[in-house]
């Protein structure tokens, strides 16, 4: 999974930020990425595509990366802005600005000279390349994706204590059969995406009418 990066590292390219998201397809909560810049040459036994990893296993990584990474920066945005400019343009958006968030342990800006972004394209000055699936082929974007979920999935466990109705600590605002009938019991939330709504409660609509 160091293929990737080695083969920018051997150019000399010194600072690789590799980015990712989580919660795209999120029916609540916020989309959130993790721009994260990893040693050269280091390779951390387990780390994988977040998806592919229990709780348990993404939590003890999540720690183990965080004291590693040479420099991490966090982007978000929140539903309201998923709803106005839709959710690619948010997830954009939220990747730059991990790239602008990254900062070294001592809290000190580290400004990448190379990206490596999952599927997406930036429209940012610092040369970068888009990897299809790039969480399972690059070991600095599956980093990325671990860092991302933990910090979304911690969250999501305290809009759960805001709106325990919907269960967010399980389903962590996915789309889940039990997520949306609570939806169709109780309406939205403040922190609920109201455009990828639209079916849910049409149907419900509909239903009601009949």
């Amino acid at each position: 999974m160091l293929k990737i990066e080695q083969e920018l590292w051997d150019k000399g390219y010194k600072y690789l930020a590799c980015i990712d998201e989580v919660g795209r397809g999120c029916l609540a909560g916020s989309v959130v990425t993790c721009a994260i810049i990893m040693p050269p040459g280091l390779l951390i036994e387990g780390v994988n595509d977040s998806k592919k990893l229990t709780p348990k296993k993404r939590e003890k990584l999540f720690d183990i990366i965080k004291e590693k990474a040479l420099a991490i920066g966090i982007g978000e945005m929140d539903c309201e802005t998923v709803d106005d400019i839709n959710i690619k343009k948010a997830t954009k958006l939220a990747m730059m600005q991990a790239v602008a968030n990254l900062r070294d342990k001592d809290g000190n800006q580290v400004i990448p000279d190379y990206l490596l972004i999952d599927a997406e394209k930036l429209d940012i000055d610092i040369p970068q390349l888009n990897i299809i699936k790039g969480d399972a082929k690059c070991h600095g974007i599956a980093a990325a994706s671990i860092i991302a979920k933990v910090t979304r999935d911690t969250q999501m466990d305290e809009l759960d204590k805001l709106y325990p109705e919907y269960k967010f600590a399980k389903n962590k605002g996915y789309g889940t059969k039990e997520h949306v009938q609570a939806l169709l019991e109780y309406g939205p939330a403040e922190i609920h995406r109201k455009t990828f709504l639209k079916k849910i409660l049409n149907t419900q609509e509909q239903i009601s009418f009949v």
